[in-house]
């Protein structure tokens, strides 16, 4: 039995041919008998058919453990006292997500949002802090049912596909904003307390 490993309009690296490519169409091998393909090949527009081993996807696992170590870190808070938001986790503070080594870059959220929900904006920078473990664990289990995917549970496997999914759409690229025509563009975004723009 064979199961496609990669769908219609994903990026493929083709290692025969050295070069990047899309999956243009997925050809099911059927076999009278057999509720799953034979064998399955892919249309890549290089003028024949390529296999599962002829094909890479980019490297999920790459990506992830390219991503260092993130960290959440406090950061004082410039725009209330402390005691203005006693209700706040951490009075006098607000969390960054820190991605480069050198405690730069990331991830930050303006005072007004955070001071609207601080609780909620605690767990999306502890979510975002554990990006890259979390990663690791869909690669972890997209590769344990590839090695053998007879053997895992339905139950397992549905994981695994989903897994699967939500890798494509990180690798994927993001296609380009759609310019809004003037009928379509919306009003100037509110001002926070800083005075800046937010989006």
């Amino acid at each position: 039995m064979a199961r496609a490993q990669f769908q219609k309009g994903q990026k493929v690296w083709v290692e025969s041919v050295g070069l990047w490519a899309e999956v243009e169409k997925v050809i099911p091998v059927w076999a009278k008998g057999f509720d799953e393909p034979v064998r399955v090949t892919y249309e890549v527009g290089l003028g024949r058919e390529f296999q599962n081993h002829e094909l890479q996807s980019p490297e999920s696992e790459a990506l992830s453990s390219n991503l260092g170590t993130w960290r959440v870190l406090r950061a004082r808070n410039k725009w209330q006292d402390q005691n203005d938001c006693a209700h706040h986790p951490f009075p006098g503070s607000y969390p960054v997500v820190v991605t480069d080594d050198a405690d730069w870059g990331g991830w930050r959220v303006p005072g007004a949002e955070y001071d609207r929900l601080p609780e909620k904006i605690e767990q999306q920078a502890r979510i975002i802090a554990a990006t890259p473990q979390m990663l690791n664990i869909l690669n972890q289990l997209v590769e344990s049912v590839d090695e053998a995917p007879e053997d895992a549970p339905p139950e397992t496997r549905r994981l695994a596909e989903a897994a699967k999914a939500v890798l494509r759409r990180i690798q994927s690229q993001p296609l380009p904003p759609r310019k809004a025509t003037s009928a379509e563009k919306p009003d100037a975004a509110p001002a926070d307390k800083t005075g800046e723009h937010v989006a």
